[in-house]
């Protein structure tokens, strides 16, 4: 039988494959195991897990964090060792809360595009820079990473077609681009490889010295831009993020399918693909993320009970 560290090996290597990261799992494991050697111990119980778990942090939700890794490895041993012990389910009580989505009018989202074009710089390559990057995510719902990792490659204006290689687990997805977009994208493309003169950039988005976007100074613009046009809140929690962009774009999605009276079950398979959603469960929070949402699949419910009264 395999150490544990060797089984922990072969446990990270199977679950990378099906494209799961783990980062952080990885590294937090390889400590547990650690842990483990220096109990002297060569199976996992639910006493030793708990007691790593709770070592080095009083937060209940990193505990319970720790703890769901060791009970996805212990579940994969469990099945070379009957003597693993899985720990369960619940032992460290902690519901994450999502965020509520801010859902920009199309008012604000005109407002917000029209503030980031005069944004200014060395050249004007930065207000059309973010024009282009917070119009994109407005109309595709794509992630604010998958659009700053884009590269020229990834862009076929011909054909309109964005390519967002390897997101989360690994997927890659194909995202078409209506013909407004595409000539919004055509005209900045120009414009940047102007500004680039005879050097390259392998990004799509570039920065005022022709590199990557950084995220974190995107989101301080993004936060300078919606303070400028009245939309940050007095609560920070409930403050718009470029997230939110995405949300808007799948709520409205589903709006215009309820509003066309389109079959909502056979269509959000569809909807959750497109924005590459490891879950399609991930896809129907939306339903309870927005009021009027919510509201038209009601809506829908009683009208199916009603038909299957007649």
């Amino acid at each position: 039988m395999n150490s544990l560290r060797e089984a922990l090996a072969d446990y990270l290597c199977l679950r990378r494959g099906l494209g799961f990261k783990l980062h952080s799992a990885g590294v937090g494991l390889l400590g547990f195991i650690s842990f483990l050697e220096k109990r002297g111990a060569s199976q996992i119980t639910t006493r030793l897990a708990l007691e790593w778990a709770q070592q080095s942090s009083s937060a209940r939700g990193q505990r319970a964090q720790r703890l769901s890794w060791v009970r996805g490895f212990a579940t994969y041993r469990s099945a070379f060792d009957v003597c693993t012990e899985v720990p369960l389910v619940g032992m460290f009580p902690f519901g994450k809360r999502r965020a509520r989505p801010y859902l920009y009018t199309e008012d604000e989202i005109e407002k917000l595009l029209q503030a980031a074009a005069g944004l200014t710089g060395r050249t004007t390559i930065k207000g059309q820079t973010y024009h282009c990057l917070f119009g994109l995510l407005a109309v595709s719902g794509m992630r604010i990473s998958e659009a700053l990792n884009l590269k020229v490659s990834d862009v076929d204006l011909a054909e309109g077609i964005i390519t967002i290689e390897g997101s989360k687990l690994g997927k890659s997805r194909f995202v078409p681009l209506h013909e407004s977009t595409k000539r919004i994208l055509v005209d900045y493309k120009s414009c940047r490889d102007k500004f680039l003169a005879s050097c390259s950039a392998d990004y799509f988005f570039i920065s005022m010295l022709g590199t990557r976007l950084c995220g974190s100074v995107v989101r301080v613009n993004f936060h300078v831009l919606c303070r400028k046009i009245g939309l940050n809140t007095a609560d920070p929690k409930n403050a718009p993020r470029i997230h939110d962009l995405r949300h808007r774009f799948a709520v409205e999605t589903l709006l215009r399918w309820y509003r066309n009276g389109e079959d909502i079950e056979r269509k959000m398979p569809v909807l959750s693909t497109y924005l590459g959603h490891v879950h399609v469960d991930n896809t129907y929070w939306y339903l309870t993320a927005c009021p009027e949402l919510m509201g038209l699949a009601v809506q829908r419910l009683e009208q199916r009970w009603e038909a299957g009264d007649e």
